[in-house]
């Protein structure tokens, strides 16, 4: 669905609900009135320049929030560094203990004793974002899920990302659980770049395990023109996240939206943003930073983002990007206790 098609059917559904004003917007990208797809004490989104980190749209992207699921992309980088090293195979057994097999849902189903390949942990925590899978995968690396969070700290000051925490492997509910949304840019950068031989495992649509099918809880694989990943998260101190990036010809778009009201809205918010990215780009309206003549950064080598916007030449891009993403009022979050 084109911006402009979504733009006239909010404005009908404002009308509807006596939301007079519904389609007017600030051109510093802030709402009239509070479109309803993200909590606004929730909200942040991001869209970035996959190769240069260059900022393309920004709201509350510095803001602490929890990520939810979105941990196990931690999860899989370190599985992803241990597999470069050589340390593990993809056909490693995995033993999964009491303790990750009584994590609560989303879940594979293991059992305690239960023994899975790193492969199929891999397209587990992908796919279904199972969270008795990445207990597992965690107490395999780190010894126990507590040691392997420390594992996670560390690796997360080395990539720069000095505004995270992790407490747990699976995103499950925890207070001291902390992210920004221009971390989690950073992480999905070193991703895509770092471990280009694992990353298509974040396009997989779909799992089968022990006769169960399993389809991938991000609804932009197979939907959205270019999307091949990454990773959706959900708690109820979160709301609906998502970090997706799509590639279009030479360019890749990291778009990050945390806060949704529903899974829906989220995907919609995230689309909407990569839409109005895109099509800025391709009119000369926004305009990608200079990619120097090397190859894409590395771990550890990621240059600082730079913020290419424009006042006068994205005002437009980013007044439509808020109508679509902006804080909403007066909807309450599904209660759920899961990380999906």
């Amino acid at each position: 669905m084109g911006l402009r098609v979504f733009v006239r059917r909010v404005s009908a559904a404002a009308a509807v609900c006596g939301l007079a004003g519904a389609a007017a917007f600030a051109f510093d990208g802030r709402p009239v009135h509070r479109h309803m797809l993200t909590d606004p004490q929730l909200d942040a989104a991001l869209v970035i320049d996959a190769r240069t980190g260059g900022v393309l749209y920004t709201r509350n992207a510095e803001a602490p929030r929890h990520p939810a699921s979105l941990t196990k992309m931690m999860t899989l980088y370190l599985l992803f560094e241990r597999l470069r090293q050589g340390r593990i195979a993809l056909d490693t057994p995995i033993s999964v203990s009491a303790n990750a097999a009584e994590q609560p849902r989303s879940r594979l189903g293991l059992h305690e004793g239960n023994a899975i390949p790193v492969e199929t942990a891999i397209k587990a925590i992908v796919v279904c974002s199972a969270n008795d899978a990445a207990v597992a995968v965690a107490e395999t690396l780190g010894g126990t899920e507590l040691h392997f969070s420390e594992l996670m700290n560390a690796k997360a000051h080395q990539l720069g990302m000095a505004h995270t925490f992790f407490h747990n492997a699976t995103g499950l509910p925890d207070d001291l659980q902390q992210t920004t949304a221009d971390d989690l840019s950073i992480l999905a950068r070193h991703l895509v770049y770092d471990y280009p031989e694992y990353f298509p495992y974040f396009r997989t649509k779909e799992m089968t395990w022990r006769g169960e099918d399993f389809a991938t809880h991000n609804a932009l694989i197979g939907n959205y023109a270019g999307a091949d990943g990454i990773k959706t998260g959900y708690i109820d101190a979160s709301g609906y996240n998502l970090v997706g990036t799509a590639e279009r010809g030479k360019t890749r778009l990291i778009a990050i939206v945390m806060g949704g009201l529903t899974a829906e809205r989220r995907d919609t918010a995230t689309m909407e943003l990569l839409d109005a990215t895109f099509d800025g780009l391709a009119a000369g309206t926004l305009r990608l930073p200079a990619v120097a003549a090397s190859a894409p950064p590395r771990a550890v080598t990621i240059p600082p983002r730079t913020d290419t916007r424009s006042n006068d030449d994205t005002a437009m891009m980013i007044a439509a990007a808020a109508l679509v993403v902006a804080p909403g009022i007066g909807l309450l979050l599904a209660s759920a206790a899961a990380s999906v």
